[in-house]
């Protein structure tokens, strides 16, 4: 299959079946904690937790129990084999340079992830760490060269992320490996939300409440079905695996005793704390 920009750009078509698909399920939001030393998931209903068994991505019921959100520890919603992410991809971030012609992906290892609620923690040696307020696409069935209109269905929901950069070792590595993957760098959560038509959703960052990043979702320059259907044709995606869809606007650094807040509409807000190591 041959790819152009032309094919990846945000059109009114390429929306429709994921404006669709919102509207038949509506919205759920789905969490993964742990609570007694017991790590479950189940759907969020307001500030009550209903437990599910099953999986998440196949087989899901409602197992009758139900525990307060303020009880219980939010961990990362899913379990990804793997985390990849795309840079440039709001034309309010690109500067000077030019917007690329396809998705421009990068890996984000496993142990960079972070938890809700859990600290950004800033290595040694570092000295030019920003946040990332991003939008996150999570998988929900096996992936391998899916066309446009086929990815709509292999994606399971969204949900908040923060893709975590140390802009003098991005500029100066070879590779962006600790840049960009250094433990904590990639916190995700609070929740997955299914059915949500995310192109209507507005993207926030504040840095300790100061709003620093704000852009309507529906301005990516490559949509969520276009970076999971060119992502396909080369690395197969699996449940659970999460793709970061880039920032839009301005970054800048974070520090000790700040906190980092990432806000979508119909999804929630991810709170980190930034420590030292």
């Amino acid at each position: 299959m041959k790819y152009s920009r032309r094919v990846f750009l945000c059109s009114m078509a390429l929306s429709t079946a994921l404006s669709r698909r919102a509207a038949a399920q509506g919205v759920v939001k789905y969490v993964r904690y742990e609570r007694g030393g017991k790590v479950s998931y189940g759907v969020l209903d307001g500030e009550i937790i209903k437990q599910i068994r099953g999986g998440l991505f196949s087989n899901r019921a409602e197992t009758g129990v139900k525990v307060k959100l303020s009880e219980v520890k939010l961990l990362w919603p899913c379990e990804p084999s793997k985390i990849l992410a795309v840079g440039l991809n709001f034309k309010s971030h690109l500067g000077s340079q030019r917007a690329p012609e396809k998705p421009e992906l990068f890996f984000k290892p496993l142990t960079s992830l972070a938890a809700p609620d859990g600290d950004i923690v800033i290595p040694p040696g570092a000295r030019n760490v920003h946040y990332e307020g991003e939008l996150v696409i999570v998988i929900g069935r096996k992936t391998r060269r899916v066309s446009v209109d086929e990815a709509a269905d292999c994606i399971f929901g969204f949900t908040c992320g923060n893709d975590v950069s140390e802009r003098d070792w991005q500029r100066g590595d070879l590779q962006w490996w600790r840049a960009k993957g250094a433990d904590t760098f990639a916190p995700l959560g609070p929740v997955i939300t299914t059915g949500l038509d995310y192109r209507k959703s507005r993207l926030q960052t504040r840095l300790n409440g100061e709003v620093k990043q704000s852009q309507l979702l529906s301005d990516l320059l490559f949509d969520a079905v276009a970076i999971v259907s060119f992502t396909s044709q080369y690395a197969t995606l699996l449940p659970g695996d999460v793709i970061y869809t880039g920032t839009p606007g301005a970054t800048s650094a974070m520090k000790p005793g700040d906190t980092v807040e990432v806000e979508i509409d119909g999804i929630g807000i991810l709170r980190n704390k930034v420590a030292g190591s």
